[in-house]
């Protein structure tokens, strides 16, 4: 088709050595739902194709659904209420006169920095990429008049129930027609999935050709020629015709920004100032391939799992988005990220893997939270829209910090870190505990756990045990014993909840307790007539959401078996409360045998590991392989669960070179790789490889491992190890050895 330089695309994609195997369909389809679209590292627009406005991406990979558009805004991965689709273009043809258009997709494409297709409706052939701040599309028409709608009013999850929870609502909207190559205007939306305070999306969208008239709209009224639709509380767009029948190719770049309508215009002088597409898409694939190359892969490893591993790190890179420079809400030189959703899906290895990538990154990271903490009262455990909300379960911002501060990364006041994760751990959010903070705390503080007066009880306290350890380590690093003392205590509160009762052979479980203190063997589920329904609260219960909401049970998302092995900070002190090491091999044993495990959800992701501290490394191995040959692969459902801004993909590739963190401490334990080398090339210029030798189907366990030449015996590694540079070897084998079993993992220290 004209206008598509498909020579250029080839040559782009022969030099891009790492980038060619990034797959942005891989988790589309199924529960990943991953965006698809073009986006930079962290960048602020993705635009991309709107076929379900109840998909938390925008797509859908069922053909047969019409497209409605493309918007400049998408989140990846994510699960609960949609967030943004906003400012929606379409081109179109045939009745000109009509505001909603759609179409079906054919020969659609998706690779780095690129996405492409063709509405089938009218045969055009819609191209996208991208800068950081601009979108910049190119529109293959055919012969005749043609049109571009650019609508102001269009977003995901619109629900016709006002203040409908997690639901976008709309709030107001403005365009204006500035000359015949360029329409201004703005969103402004409300909700979602973080129930967050209203947020304004500017944009300016320039066409390289210029319009011979335009329709504006309000309420999808057109009106011809009328410049300006004000902001009165109705949806508002523009309608811009091209009469020329010569005219088949058009372009046009969509600016975005959330400080204003000029300020977009800004961003696409500054960005994209030209109409070089290629240009941008080869621009856009560089920025990847500067990241990307940054871990390599042996040569011959097969393609599927290049396809698996490089995609992994793509989708880590997506979110959180870089706003430095575009916050309303305040002026700051901090870096400023938005769209964490969320920590406590990413902290676990999303973040450790930014780390390892580009560990400046992460300190921006890091320096935003605190930036939000000094302006907004508080870091967030979830972001997006300017607008903090919603918390899970702890206040896991304080393990990026602890993370940052034992991996010695430079750059972050860890003094003012230190304040950020101390307010979270005594002041009590009071209503806004959805928002931010720790929910529960005045039980936590009072009881030393919490009860079933607060909602998420179970979770909340396992987890806010666990953000205590990581202010004890923080505050023992900056020289304050007493908090240091006082907060290693309450590390132990998950102790409080542990309740010697016995399913399925194991003993001892993290179960609800009321504020006397009194044990609760049933929930109750319902009332009829009178009639109090209740279940018995076993550790494979659910309460949610069959007697209480999604939000309001003991657990968030998993069950006591799961949350149970929920202690990262002191393995060893759960492995005495489950009864010593053979009896936690037995039980981990029964968790995976029996289908406890939920490969597709966080609070598990450690667990597959825990084989270690009982000196079984090898059985670790063997778990992880099993669930990534099960529920993981280069397909579009290769993901088995909500992708949660990189969550399932990061795990992936951390257990893919044989290395898996303890978030918030500075030790990876040592797993059997699935590559047989991975070179990390470090951001201070020291290289550090992980040899599997002998690596095969058959030899699937380590036999010996040497670091730098020399015996290493225990089944971990140190951070700083990696940092210094150096080579891992892994001896290769068919069977287990022994290899690993002498020395566990670091659990919490003796602490004076």
């Amino acid at each position: 088709m004209a206008g598509i330089s498909f020579t250029a695309l080839t040559v782009q994609a022969q030099n891009a050595a790492y980038g060619t195997f990034v797959d942005p369909k891989i988790g589309s389809e199924g529960l990943g739902n991953v965006f698809v679209g073009p986006s930079r590292p962290f960048g602020m627009v993705k635009p991309g194709p709107d076929v379900n406005k109840a998909s938390n991406s925008g797509y859908s990979p069922d053909l047969e659904v019409p497209l409605f558009g493309f918007s400049q805004t998408h989140v990846s991965g994510t699960g609960g209420g949609p967030k943004y689709g906003n400012v929606l273009v379409m081109p179109f043809a045939g009745n000109l006169d009509e505001v909603k258009q759609e179409s079906l997709r054919a020969d659609e494409q998706a690779s780095l920095g690129y996405y492409g297709v063709t509405l089938k409706q009218y045969d055009i052939k819609t191209e996208i990429t991208c800068t950081n701040k601009v979108a910049f599309y190119r529109f293959g028409f055919k012969a005749g008049a043609k049109a571009i709608k650019i609508d102001a009013g269009e977003f995901l999850g619109e629900k016709p129930i006002p203040d409908y929870r997690e639901a976008q609502q709309f709030v107001g909207s403005e365009v204006e027609v500035v000359s015949d190559t360029e329409v201004r205007g703005y969103t402004r939306i409300r909700g979602g999935w973080n129930n967050g305070t209203a947020y304004t999306v500017y944009f300016s969208a320039v066409t390289d050709k210029p319009f011979a008239r335009f329709s504006s709209y309000k309420n999808y009224k057109l009106s011809p020629g009328v410049k300006v639709q004000v902001d009165d509380g109705n949806k508002t767009g523009v309608l811009v015709y091209f009469d020329d029948a010569a005219q088949r190719n058009i372009q046009m770049k969509v600016g975005i920004s959330f400080i204003s309508a000029e300020r977009a215009r800004q961003n696409i002088g500054q960005e994209a100032p030209n109409w070089d597409f290629d240009k941008v898409l080869s621009q856009c694939r560089n920025s990847w391939e500067d990241l990307l190359k940054r871990i390599e892969v042996d040569a011959a490893t097969s393609r599927e799992q290049k396809k698996m591993f490089y995609t992994g790190l793509y989708h880590t890179m997506l979110m959180p988005v870089d706003r430095t420079g575009e916050n309303p809400l305040w002026q700051s030189a901090m870096p400023y990220y938005d769209d964490f959703y969320a920590i406590w899906d990413t902290f676990r290895s999303s973040n450790p893997l930014i780390t390892l990538i580009d560990p400046q990154r992460e300190v921006n990271i890091v320096n935003s939270l605190l930036n939000i903490y000094q302006h907004d009262g508080y870091m967030p455990d979830a972001r997006s829209g300017n607008s903090n909300g919603r918390t899970q379960g702890g206040s896991n911002a304080e393990v990026l910090i602890a993370d940052a501060y034992v991996k010695k990364l430079k750059g972050v006041n860890y003094s003012l870190g230190f304040d950020a994760m101390l307010k979270d751990a005594t002041i009590p959010p009071g209503g806004n505990e959805e928002k931010e903070g720790r929910g529960g705390l005045t039980d936590y503080n009072s009881l030393g756990y919490i009860s079933n007066r607060f909602v998420r009880a179970g979770n909340r306290t396992v987890e806010y045990a666990y953000n205590d350890y990581c202010l004890a380590v923080v505050a023992e690093g900056l020289g304050r014993q007493q908090e240091a003392r006082r907060f290693m205590k309450q590390s132990d509160n998950w102790k409080n909840l542990w309740r010697p009762i016995t399913d399925h052979g194991a003993t001892g479980f993290i179960m609800p307790k009321d504020a006397a203190g009194k044990w609760i063997d049933s929930i109750v589920c319902g009332e009829s007539n009178g009639r109090v329904t209740s279940i018995p609260y076993t550790p494979l219960a659910q309460d949610w959401p069959v007697c209480v909401c999604w939000w309001c049970g003991f657990f968030y998302e998993a069950s006591s078996w799961e949350y149970s092995f929920y202690v990262p900070h002191d393995v060893a002190a759960l492995i005495t409360a489950c009864g010593g090491p053979e009896t936690f091999k037995t039980r981990l044993d029964t968790f995976f045998k029996n289908g406890y495990y939920n490969v597709g959800n966080e609070p598990s992701f450690l667990t597959p590991d825990l084989y270690h501290w009982v000196g079984r490394p090898d059985l670790s191995s063997a778990r992880i392989k099993q669930i990534i040959s099960a529920n993981y692969n280069s397909s579009e459902a290769g993901l088995p669960g909500n992708d949660d801004s990189g969550a399932m993909s990061s795990w992936l590739d951390f257990h893919m070179m044989g290395l898996y963190p303890n978030a918030g401490q500075s030790y990876y334990v040592i797993n059997s790789p699935m590559l047989k080398q991975t070179v990390l090339h470090q951001q201070n210029g020291k290289d550090f490889k992980i040899v599997a030798k002998n690596l095969s189907d058959v030899n699937q366990f380590i036999q010996a491992a040497y670091l730098n030449g020399k015996p290493l015996k225990q089944s971990w590694i140190e951070h700083e190890a990696i940092v210094n540079g150096g080579e891992l070897v892994l001896q290769m084998g068919p069977k287990a050895n022994g290899w690993g079993a002498g020395t566990a993992p670091p659990s919490k220290p003796a602490f004076n």
